[in-house]
């Protein structure tokens, strides 16, 4: 997998690369602001960017416009957003593409979760932090149908997770978890993909739309 990371704090930056190059991936450039990280997705066309949500001149928005020009210019490379809290407004509407994530910082330090999401983002796969899907979550009246169980599974279907994914993370069997899901459809008025990223983004689209 090759990757661009774009990170202003030199340490975090280098222990990103690091963590990637010991994973056995090639980490083709390392930059520290938006502008750079446009012309080095642009010369080493990688599988996935890696973004800092803030970074110069302004350190407010700057990675998530360079995500939104990385997904309009380069289709094809996916991107992980990084932030030190949950700012999900920019990301509204890249939240429900295929090939995007947005984790905050500190999932880093879960190496394996973290480097598994960023291969799952790579392929075209989505990896959302569970903090930023909650905020989702909670802001939506229709949910109120759900079970806390129900709101459980399709807090980490919105990660990414696989019914079997999710099955490991709530220590159920997958029967228990596809069952939970055809509820989580049925009350949602979704149609069950078979497919597990669209079925990501149709709950993810559904959230969108009722912010």
């Amino acid at each position: 997998m090759r990757t661009v990371i774009a990170e202003d704090q030199a340490l975090l930056r280098e222990g990103l690369a690091r963590l990637f190059g010991d994973a056995g991936h090639d980490v083709v450039a390392t930059v520290g602001d938006g502008d750079r990280l446009r012309g080095a997705v642009s010369e080493h066309h990688p599988d996935l960017a890696v973004v800092d949500v803030r970074m110069p001149p302004t350190f407010t928005d700057e990675g998530i416009r360079a995500a939104h020009w990385i997904r309009d210019a380069h289709p094809e490379v996916g991107v992980l957003v990084l932030s030190q809290h949950v700012e999900a407004a920019g990301a509204a509407d890249l939240v429900t593409q295929s090939g995007f994530g947005y984790l905050l910082k500190d999932r880093v330090l879960e190496v394996d979760e973290f480097m598994e999401a960023a291969e799952r983002v790579a392929r075209g796969g989505s990896a959302l932090d569970p903090k930023v899907v909650q905020r989702l979550v909670s802001a939506d009246a229709g949910m109120n149908e759900l079970s806390e169980r129900e709101r459980e599974v399709l807090s980490l279907m919105a990660e990414g997770l696989t019914n079997a994914g999710v099955a490991r993370r709530l220590f159920l069997t997958e029967r228990t978890v596809e069952s939970h899901v055809r509820n989580v459809f049925l009350k949602l008025d979704l149609a069950a993909e078979e497919d597990g990223h669209r079925r990501v983004l149709a709950v993810l689209s559904f959230l969108k739309r009722s912010q």
